[in-house]
């Protein structure tokens, strides 16, 4: 009678502590068999009727988006400002070096799998040209690079709470015959979006400076602090509305595809070729690396990040699923400190699936076109691939004009991008899901070299009364 009484209470617990996880990944699967039902039993939709369909997400979407910006600022802030410089220099120099290695990793894996495989070779594909296509082949590369760094180096940090800095080139009519597009003129703009790297790097400086402060700053870091715990209260109540806000994102989606069958009959090796790519490096390299740095195997972890994965597919931006994400690894304990600077920098400037994803694209098209690459093409390839996901903003469909730059390293013209734009909203929601994964694992393993840092930096700091409760909590964990 024990046994059983038992093992109903620990399936009680289990439902308890899963059951929003649950909900949610069937809310992805509800949407997308929802999707599939009405597209293929009822007339085409208008562009109306699946704003209709869509409204749900799009509220719990502008949720999300709401909490990024304080909940950016305050995180970075308040978890740098925590600790001395030096234990603020370590966390970074891990991170970085982990955003590099999982970046460059993922490019090679996807230049490997496109030279291999050569998706391109024979496809017959439907050429389109949307409006946001054009607008994006009106774009240099020196210009989108110098622009990412502007954006770093902010000029107003009030405006880029809501507006990012962009170079627009112009082509002057009165001139003939055309020129070049680097003799276009050029001037400065605001484009609507946060300027998510600006906030970052003024984050990064005020928490070193209130650091530094001690005592000083003691009333800016309780500040931040608790507005950061605000965030992730208010983060909670959102929580519980992503099962029903996912579901009616990918239904919407899912209708507003003009042809299922054609779509994968066209691009269908291109597809598969991504998508082995994403998931070989999100199981495989990534695992690789966890386990070198861990000795654990992070498939474990995987599961208990479910529902953030399954938001993240759904919305299809890491920067919206940030606040989830943090949450989540709260929850499993990882040391806050850590999470809340590495995660609003990951979900910045770690896009793994997004270099994959350009890399293979841009080669893709290059066989697609018939055109002849060299070793030397490849290189440069990777080299742009991974400087175009850094800038790539985490929101839904941001690579458009990033995949632009790498194009024009392969001597492809801006207008290809249309090529592909047929299954990029999928691809986008898969590969935005093998970013916030890379980013999760990635705080585990961090907050894993640093633990024994942190646990010396709280032992200086503590008083009496609480280095026994350390001693306790550490006997605790090596158990």
């Amino acid at each position: 009678m024990t046994r059983p009484k038992q093992n109903e209470s620990k399936f009680k617990a289990f439902m308890q502590e899963n059951v929003l996880t649950m909900a949610t990944v069937i809310g992805v699967f509800a949407g997308g068999l929802v999707g599939f039902i009405i597209k293929n039993s009822t007339g085409e939709w208008t562009k109306r009727e699946i704003m209709y369909i869509s409204f749900p997400g799009e509220i719990f979407l502008r949720m999300l988006k709401c909490l990024i910006v304080p909940l950016l600022v305050s995180s970075i802030t308040s978890a740098i400002g925590g600790l001395d410089l030096s234990m603020s220099s370590k966390i970074a120099t891990r991170a970085i070096t982990y955003y590099f290695v999982t970046t460059i990793s993922a490019v090679v894996l996807g230049i490997c799998l496109v030279t291999t495989l050569r998706p391109g070779q024979g496809a017959k594909i439907v050429e389109t040209q949307t409006e946001s296509i054009d607008k994006a082949s009106k774009v240099l590369t020196p210009d989108t690079l110098m622009d990412l760094v502007r954006n770093m180096f902010t000029d107003n940090i009030i405006q880029s709470t809501m507006f990012q800095y962009r170079t627009e080139i112009f082509e002057n009519t009165s001139i003939s015959p055309a020129q070049p597009m680097e003799a276009w003129q050029f001037k400065s703009s605001q484009r609507e979006g946060s300027n998510v790297l600006g906030l970052v790097m003024f984050s990064v400086i005020l928490g070193t400076t209130i650091g530094r402060m001690r005592e000083k700053g003691q009333l800016l870091q309780d500040f931040f602090t608790t507005l950061s715990e605000a965030m992730m209260t208010i983060t909670s109540w959102v929580i519980w509305i992503s099962p029903l806000g996912v579901a009616f994102l990918i239904a919407a989606k899912i209708i507003e595809m003009e042809s299922i069958a054609a779509t994968i009959q066209s691009l269908g090796w291109y597809f598969i070729t991504v998508m082995i790519g994403l998931f070989l490096h999100g199981f495989g390299t990534i695992a690789v690396i966890f386990f070198l740095g861990t000795r654990r195997l992070p498939y474990r972890y995987i599961a208990k990040l479910s529902q953030v994965l399954a938001t993240a597919f759904g919305t299809g931006s890491s920067s919206a699923t940030m606040p989830l994400t943090i949450k989540c690894l709260d929850n499993m304990g990882i040391d806050p400190r850590v999470t809340r600077f590495v995660i609003p920098v990951g979900a910045t400037i770690n896009m793994d699936g997004t270099a994959l994803y350009e890399a293979v694209a841009a080669l893709f098209i290059a066989q697609y076109r018939e055109m002849s690459y060299s070793f030397g093409t490849i290189v440069a390839v990777s080299i742009t691939a991974t400087a175009a996901s850094i800038g790539a903003a985490g929101i839904p469909q941001a690579g458009l004009v990033t995949m632009v730059m790498v194009l024009d390293t392969v001597g492809l013209e801006p207008k290809d991008v249309s090529l592909i734009i047929a299954v990029d909203w999928l691809l986008d929601r898969f590969r935005t899901t093998i970013n916030v994964m890379c980013d999760a694992l990635g705080t585990i393993l961090v907050n894993h070299l640093s633990k024994n840092d942190l646990a010396s930096v709280d032992r200086l700091n503590a008083e009496p009364h609480e280095l026994l409760e350390l001693g306790a909590n550490g006997h605790e964990m090596k158990e």
